[in-house]
């Protein structure tokens, strides 16, 4: 069983501790010293298909070199501001990727592997898109042919 803690410091302030002990500090938009906690969920669906698309990608010995994902989300105009959408975009690099094999890694994540969309699904309609960057994109600044 994973045990996570949420440890008050003051004010609306907190400090959240997962069960591997690493800690991430959350706050109140007016205390502005740590994350929302409502944005904790959208990181963590983010963060956790990372792992997955990062992890099927490379078994599939087509490994990236960028990774971004950005996460929107639709919540209720009422208390407690439930979630009903939620919108990852992926933008991917990596040598020899093809739409076949990233649109897989994505869906494999949100349908099979990641707990934490899997769990959100039931009150959160979760949709995706990813773009996949060229490898001129992915040189660093100056090495442009």
């Amino acid at each position: 069983m994973e045990i996570a803690k949420v440890k008050w410091i003051s004010g609306k302030q907190f400090i959240g501790i997962d069960s591997t002990q690493h800690s991430v500090i959350l706050s109140t938009p007016d205390e502005g010293i740590g994350i929302k906690p409502s944005d904790l969920l959208l990181i963590a669906v983010a963060s956790c298909t990372a792992v997955d698309v990062v992890e099927i990608l490379s078994k599939k010995r087509m490994p990236l070199n960028h990774l971004e994902i950005s996460c929107t989300g639709e919540q209720d105009s009422d208390p407690p501001w439930t979630f009903r959408r939620i919108h990852l975009r992926f933008v991917v690099g990596g040598r020899n990727l093809t739409e076949k094999a990233v649109a897989q890694a994505i869906q494999l994540s949100e349908e099979k592997y990641c707990s934490v969309a899997a769990t959100v699904r039931a009150t959160a309609h979760i949709t995706t898109e990813f773009e996949i960057l060229e490898e001129v994109e992915l040189q660093p600044a100056g090495m442009a042919q």
